[in-house]
């Protein structure tokens, strides 16, 4: 899962993303809401962590020109201000949720997860694919009730295949979903990581590939 943060606290912001980064998502950092604009108009993010009071273009203006595009971003606002006066307004202008500061980091990881999940079409709580089943909020994998130890790489790709349901997924695609955007985009580390997940798989052949055109799970989908 790819995140935005968009904080102009640079401690906080670090401390956010490198905390969602333990849970298997890609993160990108920006402290303005004008670079945080450019950044969703190149990269297709899942969930943006928004700050409201942000300098020059305030977070409201950023939330209510996505929703104006029918961006299919998923937005939680975070403010210092914790009114509910605060809260609907920002609900208004088209965030999905609200988080005031300071907040619970467990919180703040499950309700960007909870955002995850309203993806369209919208995604379970816990992803299944034949033997092998993936829970996102507790960052654990089982395979026909053996726990398998991913890291946050092959957690991410392993997730993506599995919610694509089938559907082929490109290297690229896994590189911009999985890798955040310091990313080589001419490295190897999509087929590298995809060995190393294979490896740890009872049944490697579960991912399927296709040379030239990506990467499936085995018997779901088309």
């Amino acid at each position: 899962m790819r995140v935005l943060v968009v904080e102009d606290e640079e401690d906080l912001a670090v401390f956010v993303a490198e905390g969602l980064r333990r849970h298997a998502m890609a993160v990108d950092i920006t402290h303005d809401g004008t670079t945080a604009l450019e950044k969703l108009q190149l990269v297709e993010y899942d969930v943006l962590v928004l700050d409201r009071d942000l300098p020059g273009l305030h977070g409201d203006e950023v939330c209510a020109r996505l929703a104006a595009e029918g961006s299919a971003t998923r937005i939680l606002m975070l403010t210092a201000a914790g009114d509910v006066r605060d809260r609907v307004a920002g609900l208004r202008l088209g965030a999905d949720d609200y988080l005031p500061k300071p907040f619970d980091f467990d919180e703040l990881v499950a309700r960007v997860d909870a955002l995850r999940r309203r993806e369209r079409p919208g995604l379970p709580p816990v992803l299944r694919h034949g033997g092998l089943e993936l829970n996102p909020a507790l960052r654990q994998v089982t395979q026909y009730g053996r726990f398998i130890s991913l890291s946050n790489k092959e957690f991410g790709l392993l997730r993506t295949l599995i919610a694509a349901d089938g559907a082929v997924v490109s290297a690229e695609e896994l590189l911009t979903k999985v890798w955040d955007e310091n990313a080589d985009p001419f490295t190897s580390a999509v087929r590298i990581t995809m060995s190393r997940l294979r490896a740890k798989l009872d049944d490697p052949a579960v991912i399927e590939t296709l040379p030239g055109v990506g990467y499936r799970v085995r018997g779901a989908g088309p």
